[in-house]
């Protein structure tokens, strides 16, 4: 198994989105690219903390790729707009990877610059995937417990 990090707004539908892909075990809920260790979903809000609400996916490479998954988080989101998913406004809802490791990063920013080339004014962040801390229970399957897991 392997894991990748993405932020692409409130986690709660990209969680819901990458669980349900055929060779994903897992979708964490969580907060990543900032300076605040173990932080809160208050502190997060607060934009003092310089973490995105993001998920971290565990997932099996024989049966679908980092790749794949970079065009599929491209699709989730829209990764033009800054700092912003629809009504979401904040650093904490911006577009990012976080590639945890060189392979990942060619990947990454091969994919965006595609985009790129196309003609599409991308403003994903590409960062070094470091700490990813695990949103409380409470954010964790959001949809699934309020029965909108299909509509995530």
């Amino acid at each position: 198994m392997e894991k990748a990090i993405f932020a692409a707004g409130c986690f709660w539908g990209i969680e819901a989105a990458f669980r349900r892909l055929p060779g994903v075990t897992e979708a964490i809920s969580g907060y990543t690219g900032g300076i605040t260790e173990s932080p809160s979903y208050e502190q997060v809000c607060g934009g003092q903390t310089g973490h995105a609400e993001a998920v971290e996916v565990t997932y099996d490479p024989a049966k679908i790729g980092y790749g794949e998954l970079v065009d599929i988080f491209f699709e989730l989101h829209d990764p033009t707009q800054i700092n912003r998913q629809g009504p979401d406004i904040g650093t904490q809802y911006r577009s990012g990877l976080f590639p945890l490791n060189d392979d990942q990063a060619e990947i990454a920013r091969a994919k965006k610059q595609a985009l790129i080339e196309r003609g599409r004014d991308v403003a994903t962040e590409i960062t070094p995937g470091g700490p990813f801390w695990p949103a409380e229970d409470y954010h964790q399957r959001y949809f699934e417990k309020r029965g909108l897991a299909q509509h995530g």
